[in-house]
């Protein structure tokens, strides 16, 4: 009875935690903690395979976050740090803003407004592989294309809508959220020597990209519908700024505008043309030198070329509150383990196997990542915190671990879009001058159709 009441008592809070969008991570810790301190009052050990007291009783739940700390950083974690140095470099010597300024310019060209609906859409997600914030991009969208997309006779909310979902589930091995996910994969026997490039490539996109394609679709028919039902007009417009031009010479441009994406470029060459594997860290680093040296090319100025250089590391620090999170998490999933919460579920999931329902627990969890990112703006943290659960709930279910960390991981992506207190929703409301639930209209059927759409080809690939 104690281990049901703790359970319940403890992801009740996280849940609150989400709804109310705080900063979870002191809770997951703290949840974890307690859980902890409860098994072993009543007779039970850490459940950390191999784990060996500090000596002191009292500490030894301590002892079991050190010992997750050193595992995750030295691992996933460390992959995340030079991932978040190496975009604030990138934005540092605005190699971003290059590759942003290169892949817009074809969009000038369009004139038909509604072919610009599934080609804007398209390109907004292949941009938010260099600027994965969905905030930051729509920002960028809303200062380039917003105007253009005006100028061509789309109206404002099919624009508006458009921009707020660009940032999606492109597949890319530079996600944070994928190289949580492998972090956790490696742990089967089946996964042991799997990379980040694999997963993404292999089992990702395959759900993925046919999602994005067909959400650009659904797009194009559902803002020419809404227009007609509404008839609405392109007459409202609003002043957008231009980007601030770049300093840079034609050919300086487009080499800079290849930088952001390089690292993705040598991981797709290897994989498709190589029988060798390199690391996402290794791709990284070899960019990040190649950077280096295009920057001492172009400023011909040894000390602000290493001065600049400091980003990178300051970037780590700044990623260093996703590796917290994924920590806490796993904090938190072995307090659950240790009070026998996680085998109690595993005999319940065994009850009832044979009866043609293994879909119950992915779709459970996609509704419950639905109600928390609607609810709270964000799916980041649910998921952070959810990862280290893959592994045990998918053998509890005794289904294939990717039913599950495939369409949970995708369904927080895509769903923000609907949540009108989203950020990414206000600043797109807010500067069109519309309201967040009119823009949400215009988000709601293309993201909650490829959320279906993405379960179901999910259940197909992988269940």
């Amino acid at each position: 009875m104690i281990m049901y009441i703790s359970a319940i008592l403890g992801v009740s809070l996280i849940i609150y935690m989400l709804i109310k969008n705080l900063d979870i991570k002191i809770s997951l810790f703290f949840v974890g903690l307690t859980l902890m301190y409860i098994a072993m009052y009543s007779g039970g050990d850490i459940a950390i395979k191999g784990f060996k007291s500090s000596g002191i009783a009292l500490l030894d739940p301590l002892q079991a976050i050190a010992i997750k700390f050193k595992d995750i950083l030295t691992k996933a974690g460390f992959v995340i740090l030079i991932l978040g140095g190496y975009t604030a470099y990138m934005n540092k010597i605005r190699a971003n803003d290059a590759t942003v300024s290169l892949l817009i310019k074809p969009i000038k060209y369009i004139k038909s407004p509604y072919i610009l609906v599934p080609v804007v859409f398209l390109l907004g997600n292949l941009l938010s592989i260099v600027v994965p914030s969905a905030s930051n991009l729509a920002i960028i969208l809303l200062a380039t294309l917003y105007p253009i997309m005006k100028k061509s006779g789309l109206s404002t909310l099919s624009a508006a809508g458009i921009i707020a979902t660009t940032a999606t589930i492109v597949p890319t091995p530079l996600g944070s959220d994928n190289i949580a996910v492998v972090g956790e994969l490696v742990k089967l026997e089946r996964f042991a020597n799997l990379s980040v490039s694999e997963y993404v490539f292999n089992y990702h996109a395959r759900v993925s990209i046919p999602t994005i394609i067909f959400m650009a679709f659904v797009h194009l028919f559902w803002q020419k519908y809404c227009d007609s039902k509404e008839k609405i007009s392109s007459d409202d417009n609003i002043k957008s700024e231009e980007l601030k031009e770049l300093e840079f010479s034609p050919i300086t441009k487009i080499i800079y505008a290849f930088l952001p994406l390089l690292p993705i470029f040598l991981l797709v060459g290897v994989y498709l043309f190589s029988s060798a594997a390199i690391s996402v860290e290794i791709a990284v680093f070899f960019s990040f030198i190649v950077a280096i040296v295009c920057e001492l090319i172009r400023t011909r100025n040894i000390r602000l070329s290493l001065d600049l250089t400091q980003e990178f590391f300051k970037g780590m620090g700044g990623a260093l509150s996703i590796v917290a999170l994924l920590v806490a998490g796993t904090t938190f999933v072995v307090g659950l383990q240790s009070i026998g919460i996680i085998k109690a579920l595993e005999s319940f999931m065994s009850s009832i196997q044979g009866d043609g329902i293994s879909f119950v627990l992915p779709l459970i969890l996609v509704l419950l990542t639905a109600v928390i990112v609607i609810l709270s703006g964000s799916g980041n943290a649910l998921f952070y915190a959810m990862a280290p659960l893959f592994v045990p709930l998918a053998a509890a279910a005794n289904i294939d671990v990717l039913a599950i960390s495939i369409p949970m991981g995708l369904a927080g992506n895509l769903l923000r879009a609907v949540s009108p207190v989203s950020a990414v929703i206000m600043i797109v409301a807010g500067s069109v001058g519309k309201t967040p639930l009119e823009v949400v209209k215009r988000t709601s059927v293309p993201m909650i159709a490829g959320t279906i759409f993405m379960f179901v080809l999910s259940m197909i690939f992988y269940m």
